[in-house]
């Protein structure tokens, strides 16, 4: 395994022990695991930056998510708040005792822990904030993983495990929808790039030529093979316009 593998392990098993820890992470713990694949904590900026990125708190660091949510997130958050109302406030004793049914199977308690844990469900969206998801799909995926995860208690061995268990399945939701995007952004990126290199050589082709440029002469010159070209023409809606227009791609 090379360094940027150990390292990518390592920032993983960090993400790991921040979820763990309600993305809360201490400098010890951070220059404990980097210690182990030999980086000294000189050189851990890129991790800090990292951590920044994605709303890890570092030791006693309060991070105010209100003062990062744009106007977009917090028009939504607004009118859910007012759409879900005055939620019912319920006694540690009668959270226990819902939890004890929903395990159960019981349909009713069921329904009364997620009235319980809706209010979870925005705290940790806020933790995810700005990393190309809006709050409200945050939200709305981690209702749905709530939704179907009070279905599942019945594995647990005691109640006091339910909520740590339901919010878990909620960060998991939440963070398959942030992957999701940015594979999404990363295959949008690679079209763009594709398309972009095609239209330099091309253009400076043209240049030399005095003329617009054939797809063929385009794979004789700059060796990017003729599936390159014509992705990057389609791609463009073909609008490389130091490509000849006309041809069959």
């Amino acid at each position: 395994m090379n360094k940027e593998q150990q390292f990518q392990v390592k920032i993983n098993e960090l993400r790991a022990l921040a979820k763990e820890q309600n993305m809360r992470v201490s400098t010890s713990q951070i220059e404990e695991l980097f210690s182990e694949i030999g980086m000294p904590k000189e050189l851990l900026g890129p991790v800090y930056d990292y951590l920044k990125a994605k709303n890890i708190a570092i030791d006693d660091e309060i991070i105010d998510t209100d003062a990062i949510m744009d106007e977009e997130d917090r028009n939504y958050l607004d009118l859910y708040l007012c759409e879900l109302g005055e939620l019912n406030e319920y006694t540690e004793g009668e959270k226990e005792a819902f939890y004890i049914s929903a395990m159960a199977g019981h349909k009713e308690s069921q329904k009364r822990v997620i009235e319980v844990m809706l209010p979870q469900v925005i705290d940790i969206a806020k933790l995810y904030l700005n990393q190309g998801v809006s709050i409200e799909d945050l939200i709305g995926e981690g209702n749905v993983a709530l939704t179907m995860g009070v279905g599942m208690l019945g594995a647990l061995e005691s109640a006091s495990e339910v909520p740590e268990a339901l919010a878990s399945m909620i960060m998991n939701a939440m963070e398959q929808i942030i992957a999701v995007e940015d594979d999404a952004r990363s295959a949008d990126k690679k079209v763009v790039d594709k398309v972009n290199k095609v239209a330099d050589a091309a253009s400076e082709l043209a240049e030399a030529l005095g003329r617009k440029v054939t797809v063929d002469e385009l794979v004789a010159e700059t060796g990017f093979s003729k599936k390159s070209i014509e992705d990057a023409v389609r791609f463009s809606g073909s609008k490389i316009e130091d490509i000849e227009n006309g041809q069959r791609l």
